[in-house]
């Protein structure tokens, strides 16, 4: 009888083990698929709150991942023992410094190895929307890939390529073929410019920054591109590739890109969102109650993946944090989700916290008229 009760004794000390290493292991992954989202933090305004305000309203808002434009000191100093995961910008304007190796050895020994690990870089975007083709950016675009590497070398030269990784943010213009997305391509034009910067990234294990903004596609051509569809609200399959059936416009860009890298040849390479938002004002459809539907539902959404990616988490950066004063043309003043008074614009969350759900974020609009095609 002694023996019978020892036993079960033992196995009911197991269960209690198991079953509190499964909510261990339950509330790390509501934790990992929870916190996808990040809010990129631009300072072009005149009237924003200090570094440190900024990140304590990081803090208080479950905001756990950053993009940060440029290596502002204080704001670095500011994320020391934040725990906020953060991607790092190279700007634009030091590429071409970069591209010699001693000055990208300083540039990650001054802004890097002198914050990290007490600041949690994660990422390193190595210029932003550069484009190898008939732009103002265009001169820089050869800096672009000598300055990823030299970058990348200074960092593993410190061991840390695993935990550190170095990519670039491109936009959709770099995209020639969009529609249907598995047919997505980039332009005949800007292939020597970016398939040397794909075999680096499949080196590298590196994803590719993308900056994915239905809002652009939409205005851009209303009359094909139905709202619902760019807000995620159509309530049925509006394009359909293959077997793959897309109700948002969303996917539809992000899977052009997946497909664009695939059609390459070169490797599979993986894709974060960097940027990603819509207008409260200052432009055509760019209303309150439109950024509120689409941000809230783009949070919801990221934790489930694309048609050509399902089931797989995507990592997404809000643009942007405040409302910037000193930005043009009008409507990109009005991306923020804060006002610069640090009040929410919105009224959800950023991730899982206390007594709320993701699922309580969702929002929809009812008895929207869809058309029956809509290009991404």
């Amino acid at each position: 009888m002694a023996s019978f009760f020892f036993a079960i004794t033992i196995s009911s000390s197991a269960l209690m083990a198991s079953l509190l290493l499964l909510l261990a292991l339950f509330a790390v992954n509501l934790r990992i698929t929870g916190a996808q989202i990040g809010v990129c933090y631009g300072m072009m305004g005149n009237n924003l709150p200090s570094a440190q305000e900024v990140i304590e309203l990081c803090k208080a808002n479950n905001i756990v991942r950053m993009r940060l434009y440029d290596p502002n000191q204080a704001a670095l100093e500011a994320l020391r023992n934040s725990d906020i995961e953060l991607m790092l910008d190279v700007p634009n304007s030091d590429l071409q410094s970069l591209a010699n190796p001693n000055n990208a050895g300083q540039w990650v020994q001054t802004n890097v190895l002198n914050f990290y690990p007490a600041v949690n870089i994660k990422y390193i975007a190595v210029g932003n929307e550069v484009k190898p083709v008939g732009d103002s950016t265009s001169w820089m675009a050869q800096y672009v890939l000598p300055a990823i590497q030299n970058v990348y070398q200074a960092i593993r030269a410190k061991g840390l390529q695993d935990q550190i990784k170095v990519s670039t943010a491109i936009d959709m213009t770099l995209i020639g073929t969009s529609y249907p997305p598995s047919k997505g391509s980039f332009r005949s034009d800007v292939r020597s410019y970016l398939d040397p910067i794909i075999g680096y990234l499949v080196y590298a294990n590196s994803p590719l920054f993308a900056n994915v903004c239905p809002y652009f596609s939409y205005v851009g051509d209303p009359n094909d591109i139905s709202l619902p569809y760019a807000l995620f609200t159509s309530p049925n399959v509006v394009v359909w590739d293959g077997s793959r059936g897309y109700q948002n416009l969303f996917d539809a860009v992000l899977d052009s890109v997946h497909a664009a890298l695939d059609n390459t040849g070169i490797g599979y390479v993986k894709v974060v969102v960097s940027e990603s938002g819509w207008p409260s004002d200052g432009g055509f459809a760019a209303t309150y109650d439109n950024a509120r539907v689409y941000l809230g539902n783009l949070i919801q959404h990221v934790k489930g993946g694309t048609p050509m990616r399902p089931n797989v988490a995507i990592e997404t950066y809000l643009f942007g944090m405040f409302d910037e004063n000193q930005k043009s043309p009008e409507v990109e003043k009005h991306f923020g989700v804060f006002y610069p008074n640090k009040q929410k614009k919105y009224p959800f969350n950023f991730g899982f916290s206390a007594g709320r759900h993701w699922e309580d974020d969702i929002v929809t609009i009812k008895n929207a008229s869809v058309p029956l095609r809509s290009d991404a």
